[in-house]
Order: structure tokens, then sequence, then C-alpha cells
């Protein structure tokens, strides 16, 4: 079974990108795979004078990390870039220097906006950050989702089947790209 990490990029109960997050399981054609949801919300601000006694609640986020196979980051742009909480649960998760959690860990990143932009920004902010730490992050096929409440049913299903379209072929190659890097470290 592949396990694999969903980490949605803001923190707000109304998210749009958490939304579009919770249908990504339902769109997988693969059946050997598990998606779980990592959160952040309750770390404090990263403060390297804590690395030589990490809080628990940054070893369990670390550790969340690493009882996956692979990661999915979901993520909003906040003033053309990441959002602060994001970046903040990022710099937890590399630190101690020499334990970052994404070294070697395979990581696809999508994000849905409003705007016709999308997440364009915030993504090569990601890719970045992602690259500095190692981490194999899939190129293809970028996926700056252009949300519209109106593809969504009351209970969150995405009823729009070109959307459903564009968010299957993400979150199959992302599965595809997290399942070739886990054959390559066995």
């Amino acid at each position: 079974m592949t396990r694999i990490g969903i980490i949605v990029g803001s923190i707000a109960e109304a998210s749009i990108n958490r939304q579009v997050a919770n249908v990504l399981p339902g769109l997988a054609t693969d059946e050997d795979v598990e998606f779980t949801f990592l959160e952040f919300k309750d770390l404090p601000f990263y403060d390297y004078a804590l690395d030589a006694d990490y809080p628990q609640v940054a070893r369990d986020w670390k550790q969340a990390i690493a009882d996956v196979d692979g990661v999915i980051i979901v993520t909003p742009e906040y003033s053309r870039s990441i959002p602060g909480v994001l970046k903040n649960a990022l710099d937890w998760a590399a630190r101690p220097w020499g334990q970052g959690s994404f070294a070697g860990k395979p990581v696809a990143i999508m994000g849905a906006s409003i705007g016709s932009t999308a997440t364009a920004a915030a993504q090569q902010h990601l890719r970045a950050i992602l690259g500095h730490y190692d981490a194999p992050t899939m190129g293809q096929p970028e996926t700056f989702f252009h949300y519209r409440a109106d593809a969504f049913g009351a209970d969150g299903t995405l009823q729009d089947e070109a959307q459903a379209s564009i968010l299957a072929n993400f979150v199959n190659a992302a599965v595809a790209h997290v399942k070739q890097f886990a054959r390559v470290s066995a």
C-alpha cells in the first residue's frame, strides 16, 4: 500500500484549496493508495532556538511526513507567494539542520484560485523551496486549478466533468510520481 499525505497550504475553514484537496482521493484510479491529510495548524512560529529540544507538535509533524511515501501539496497564493503558515510548516519540517523531512520525499504540487492566473507564482516559490530540500518534485502536469463554486455540490462533491478530469489527471500523475520514487529508493 502506497501512503500519500495531502498538505493544504491554508488553515482557513472555508479554504477552496481544502475543498479541492478533499476530492482528490476519490479521483485516484489506483486502489493500492491510501491518502491521509497532514495538518500543521497547531505548529508555533519556527524558532531555531528550539532545534535542540523540538516541541512535541513539531516532532509529530515531522513524523507524519516520515510516515508517508510521498506528499501532495495543494496551496493558495497569498501576495504572489505561498501562505506564511505553509512556509512556517515547511521550516519546521526542514530542521534541525541535516534532519529535513522532505529529503528524497516525492512531492506533487497544485493550487486552486478564483483568479485567472491561479497559483502560478506560489507554485514557483514552492518548487524553489522543495528543490532546496532535495524533494523530487513532479514537473508535469502543472495544475493551476481555476476554482468555480458552482462546480461543487452542497456535499462538497465535484459535479463538473471537465474540472474532475483536470483533477483526476493531476492526482493520478501524482500517484505515479510517488510510486516511481518509492521503487527507486526501495
